[in-house]
């Protein structure tokens, strides 16, 4: 049978009491363990760093872009094995679905708001780091989707990363990829956001 442990660095509830249980003050007042609160506000400021530092660096890599290089001849970075050139993009990561625009964009929110539910319980430092890579892809991505034309959840995604046949993509789309990679790692793993363990 499985057996689940918290791993080392997640408060461990004492008899009574718990990272999720509520302790009774000497005035009557019910609160929540200091330990456990904190350890879970750290790991969602580490979350909260990683989306923001992912988002600017994809807001601010696509702003440059744009500026610089739309309409103007590609700039080979290795030759023709890595270039950058503005596409704009309608569909999803790698330029797929492209009739999709919408729906994208409320899939696009709903990972959001999933990552938002889920950091309720978040104790695993890893789990922030890979929730902060998607949260801030995604964020990066909807900035498009809602601000560039041809109109708001039908705007076209800047993509500008263009390897030797591959598609083309840009830093949010990094962003995800690395996120959902370190997902499954960690879920093969047994490591649970919450911070527990599973072993065979």
């Amino acid at each position: 049978m499985a057996k689940a442990e918290r791993i080392t660095g997640t408060p461990e509830p004492e008899p009574g009491t718990g990272a999720d249980s509520t302790a009774e003050s000497e005035g009557g007042e019910t609160v929540e363990p200091e330990q456990g609160t904190g350890h879970r506000k750290r790991r969602i400021t580490a979350l909260l760093l990683v989306a923001l530092f992912v988002y600017l660096l994809d807001l601010g890599s696509k702003l440059l872009v744009v500026a610089k290089l739309e309409h103007h001849e590609p700039i080979q970075v290795i030759g023709t094995l890595l270039q950058f050139t503005v596409i704009r993009n309608r569909g999803a990561a790698f330029s797929i679905g492209e009739a999709l625009t919408i729906f994208l964009t409320i899939i696009a929110t709903v990972v959001i708001v999933v990552i938002a539910r889920i950091a309720r319980k978040l104790y695993s430092l890893p789990w922030a780091i890979a929730l902060g890579l998607l949260l801030g892809g995604a964020f990066g991505n909807l900035t498009d989707r809602l601000f560039r034309s041809p109109g708001v959840f039908e705007g076209a995604v800047v993509d500008f990363i263009a390897p030797a046949h591959f598609a083309v993509f840009n830093l949010a789309d990094s962003g995800i990829v690395c996120g959902g990679i370190l997902i499954v790692i960690l879920s093969f793993r047994g490591l649970d956001p919450d911070g527990t363990v599973h072993k065979d």
